[in-house]
């Protein structure tokens, strides 16, 4: 597809990697000339140096043959004039960044008026996956497939789990009907399991199942399944009332940190049914007097990843039964934060950029390729990809064990007509069927690109 992208910040720039891996025509406009430069070198794509909000700049980078523009600028206002310009020159599909709350209750209209395809909220976006978090937080991470159906969802291995120093094909069958483990992340190591497969304590395992499933193989391993009761955010920035907000209407008791009087002022009214304390939330003695050490959740969302990750470490040294959830802007610091084990972390931009690249792959299915949604996993060394089954493929109706796969691919769980099958070898795909596959390999469009020709 011909795809336009207006703004070349941090999701922008992850942007044009990922859909320009993936073969997409890729046309970027930035106004720093410098910035452009160093996106155009490190990429394969076009690039024009201009205000996206230009017909004429629009006309440039070829909106009237564009099938897609993704406005991600600094600007609610400018992205949605992007928009609104992109589909009166060029009829095509729009996507906007847009931040401000205020625009959160208009946001229908807005969409429904400019014709956008897509409305993304990044600290909205970050706030909903933390909140996902703390109902299931026995995970580090949850993914959903099959239109919600299907999660994926990573925990670590206890010393005294069920499953610690057992052969994947020696876990007792109550609990190996109810998922598939379908990757374990070991130290630096991210490799797809077989049935000789010894999970050791402190590996990160991911499971596939339908969300019953997963919720009864949790029950059974003696984790918690239940929501949280009591959370403590510190940093009350967007994240923090998006999240707050959501928490408090489940029932959970919500404490906010925030060192911005006329912030405290403003959330004090947003959120009358939280407790918003004006303070230093890396103040050791203000988080013990207001029961650090006791609460259930504890949610790091300052601006500073530096300052997020210390207080989840200082945090679990002192209460190493608080799910702990941190926000990191830098990615580059992945490796280093995954040996720290310090729970859930959040990536806002990757987040973002994830959410309208599904929605590109949706846009894709349609055309050239079979794949329904895509996820990068464990750094962007595993993928997770789901595909529609259509008349004809040579995976339909044969016995998954007769298959003839691709070393590195894992067939994770069959979706037929809404029932989630974690399967077996004796499992069979049928037409119209969508199928979850993980694999270490890249590249794949179609699923008969799992076998071996």
């Amino acid at each position: 597809m011909h795809i336009l992208i207006v703004g070349c910040g941090n999701v922008g720039q992850t942007l044009t990697q990922q859909l320009s891996k993936e073969g997409h025509n890729i046309t970027v406009i930035e106004e720093k000339s410098s910035v452009l430069q160093s996106v155009v070198n490190n990429y394969d794509v076009m690039g024009i140096v201009g205000n996206g909000a230009s017909y004429s700049i629009m006309k440039d980078a070829g909106i009237e043959t564009a099938d897609l523009m993704i406005a991600v600028t600094d600007s609610d206002e400018l992205n949605l004039l992007c928009c609104l310009i992109a589909k009166k020159a060029g009829n095509c599909h729009t996507i906007a960044r847009v931040r401000n709350p205020i625009y959160k209750k208009e946001i229908n209209f807005i969409k429904e008026e400019l014709g956008l395809s897509m409305v993304i909220n990044p600290e909205e976006a970050a706030a909903n996956e933390a909140e996902r978090l703390l109902k299931f937080p026995s995970a580090t991470k949850i993914e959903t497939f099959a239109r919600g159906r299907a999660e994926l969802v990573k925990f670590v291995i206890d010393e005294n789990s069920r499953l610690c120093n057992k052969a994947l094909k020696d876990i007792p069958a109550d609990l190996r009907k109810q998922v598939l483990i379908s990757i374990v992340n070991r130290g630096n190591e991210v490799f797809i399991p077989d049935g000789n497969t010894v999970l050791h304590a402190g590996d990160e395992a991911t499971v596939f199942a339908s969300s019953r499933n997963t919720v009864n193989f949790f029950k059974k391993l003696g984790l918690p399944t239940a929501k949280v009761h009591s959370t403590m955010i510190i940093g009350g920035g967007e994240t923090a009332f998006y999240l707050a907000q959501n928490l408090l209407s489940l029932g959970i008791k919500v404490t906010i940190f925030e060192r911005d009087p006329v912030r405290c002022k403003e959330l004090s009214e947003l959120l009358p049914q939280a407790l918003i304390i004006c303070g230093d939330g890396t103040d050791k003695d203000m988080l013990l007097e207001e029961g650090v050490t006791s609460v259930e959740s504890f949610v790091s969302l300052t601006n500073l990843d530096e300052e997020n990750i210390m207080l989840s470490m200082y945090v679990k040294s002192i209460n190493p039964k608080a799910k702990l959830i941190t926000k990191v802007h830098r990615v580059n610091y992945g490796d280093i934060i995954g040996s720290l084990n310090i729970g859930s972390i959040i990536y806002p931009k990757n987040i973002t950029a994830d959410r309208i690249v599904q929605f590109v792959r949706g846009m894709s299915a349609s055309k050239d390729s079979n794949i329904e949604t895509l996820y990068k996993l464990n750094d962007d060394r595993v993928e997770a990809l789901e595909f529609i089954v259509r008349g004809g493929s040579p995976v339909i109706g044969v016995p998954l064990a007769q298959l003839n796969l691709k070393k590195g691919i894992l067939i994770a769980c069959i979706n037929h007509y809404g029932d989630i099958i974690s399967p077996s070898g004796d499992s069979v795909i049928r037409d119209r069927d969508t199928v979850i596959v993980v694999t270490t390999r890249t590249g794949l469009k179609d699923i008969s690109d799992i076998l071996e020709n």
